[in-house]
């Protein structure tokens, strides 16, 4: 296991469309969509390795509370007990425990007020 490693990062916004061309344009990544329900999000891509880099995500169903940013998801051993540490050192729980695919996440704000997500594989 690699815990607290980085493994993906999201950024969730209200016109998915134009912020994914801005990054495109931006740093030169291309993309794929996502179907999620009747929209489509976005998974960027790295144009020379074509590495599946970022996700653009619209700010629609579960995303619709999410703030603006980059949310980048950590993994964990046990997302229960780290639930319950967030909790204990005044952090929030925003959304989750849930699952997508086969690993379970939530989205947890820290005391200072930043946004992030824990998962579990």
């Amino acid at each position: 296991m690699n815990k607290g490693k980085i493994l993906w990062q999201d950024l969730t916004v209200e016109n998915a469309e134009q912020v994914r061309d801005f990054y495109c344009e931006v740093v030169g990544w291309n993309y794929e969509k996502v179907m999620v329900s009747d929209y489509d999000d976005f998974n960027m891509i790295h144009p020379e390795t074509k590495e599946v880099v970022a996700g653009i995500c619209h700010k629609k169903g579960s995303n619709k509370e999410l703030p603006s940013q980059w949310l980048n998801y950590v993994l964990v051993q046990d997302i229960e007990k780290s639930i319950e540490r967030c909790i204990a050192l005044k952090g929030t729980v925003v959304e989750g425990p849930r699952f997508m695919g086969k690993s379970k996440f939530a989205v947890i704000r820290d005391p200072a007020g930043a946004y992030f997500a824990l998962m579990q594989e």
